[in-house]
């Protein structure tokens, strides 16, 4: 099982990821924490994109598709992977499609947590961690400026599975248990074909 899990921060990703990790045994991914992997280790891609990130440029696509490539034949992602914040493009997407294809793998749900961004903003900034303190970027203008970021740098992918049939929508503005009930449900079915 292999799970595109989309939305703004604030909508419930990590912890949706957390309990499919928890649930089905997936793995979740982190495209930057792949790379600060790879750079940490000194492996050959991340040699070549810390030399890349050095100069200030993006990473190529194709250097972040084998990162997933290795990290995906890794044991703990036999089950299947969550991916979080990649892909945002629309080539992103389709070079992740042609190299799981390439593996006979394929992308079995994804999901997007939708969400009433207004409300989203007063979710977040009211919510306070364990200890009864704030996270510094949950002030208001600080949500609205990351939504900002999301609406341009990956919503313009959401067109894409859209168009081939594959975006999922899930109410993000539902307690959390709410939330999880609908993406098993999508899980279910997803593992039915």
């Amino acid at each position: 099982m292999n799970i595109i899990l989309l939305g703004p921060p604030g909508a419930g990703k990590g912890t949706q990821a957390k309990r499919l990790e928890a649930l089905y045994g997936l793995k979740q991914i982190s495209t930057g924490d792949m790379l600060r992997a790879e750079v940490a280790a000194g492996s050959a891609i991340g040699n070549e994109a810390k030399a890349i990130m050095e100069k200030g440029q993006f990473v190529p696509d194709p250097i972040i598709v084998a990162m997933i490539q290795n990290r995906i034949a890794q044991p703990d992602c036999e089950r299947g992977f969550i991916l979080d914040g990649f892909p945002r493009t629309e080539s992103q997407a389709e070079a992740l499609d042609t190299m799981l294809s390439a593996r006979g793998l394929t992308i079995d749900a994804v999901i997007l947590l939708d969400v009433n961004e207004e409300k989203l903003v007063e979710r977040i900034a009211s919510r306070c961690g364990e200890d009864g303190t704030r996270r510094p970027d949950d002030n208001p203008d600080v949500v609205r400026a990351r939504l900002d970021v999301y609406r341009k740098q990956t919503a313009p992918i959401l067109p894409y599975y859209e168009r081939a049939g594959r975006l999922l929508h899930v109410d993000g503005m539902k307690d959390v248990e709410s939330v999880g009930k609908e993406i098993d449900a999508i899980v279910a079915a997803a593992k039915k074909h």
